[in-house]
Order: C-alpha cells, then sequence, then structure tokens
C-alpha cells in the first residue's frame, strides 16, 4: 500500500531477503520518479530525497498501518511529519542524528 501527503509518502509492503531493502527503495525512487515527471512539465526536476526511513511492522499491525497511511491527511493536522518521526524515533530508541533528518 502508498499513500503519501505533501512532504512525505508510506509505503507498506511485504520485504524478503531475497531483495535488499536498499535495492528495493532505489528502484521505487528511480522509478516513480520517472513516473512523476511524466505527469507535467513543471515536475522535470522532481527528485525524491536521499535518505528514507525504515521501519519493521509484524503482520498483526497490517490493518492498523494500512488505515493509518489511508487517514495521513487528517493525522497530519494534529501531528507533523517532522513531530511525528521524531517521536517514533525516540521511542523505539533508534539512534539518529538530526542534523541528517531533514532535506
Amino acid at each position: 500500500m502508498i499513500g503519501g501527503v505533501a512532504d512525505h509518502v508510506h509505503v507498506l509492503g511485504n520485504l524478503t531477503k531475497r531483495f535488499p531493502t536498499a535495492k528495493v527503495l532505489e528502484i521505487l525512487k528511480k522509478d516513480s520518479s520517472k513516473f512523476v515527471k511524466t505527469l507535467d512539465s513543471s515536475l522535470g526536476d522532481f527528485h525524491w530525497q536521499d535518505g528514507y526511513g525504515l521501519f519493521s511492522v509484524s503482520p498483526s499491525h497490517f490493518d492498523p498501518v494500512r488505515k493509518y497511511i489511508l487517514n495521513q491527511e487528517e493525522h497530519h493536522k494534529r501531528e507533523t511529519f517532522q513531530e511525528e518521526y521524531l517521536r517514533i524515533l525516540k521511542k523505539y530508541r533508534a539512534a539518529y542524528d538530526e542534523r541528517y533528518l531533514w532535506d
């Protein structure tokens, strides 16, 4: 499932050991960037940021995550993407350097 708002996109999928995550994201970004550029000539300079965030989700949480993705616009009226991202990183004690989080 894919859904997004003005400043970010969420993708929910099943990744396997057969395909390295970085390669999957490289192909996803490359192909979607090419597609976006076909939509309008004003989008010729479109590109994704270099980085990405990747979180694992247990199968038992797929449905709530799907619902979240469908309801992002409403959710981000209460909490910005940056606020949410930092909250999740802190909640799960993920190491990060904020200098490299935002383009």
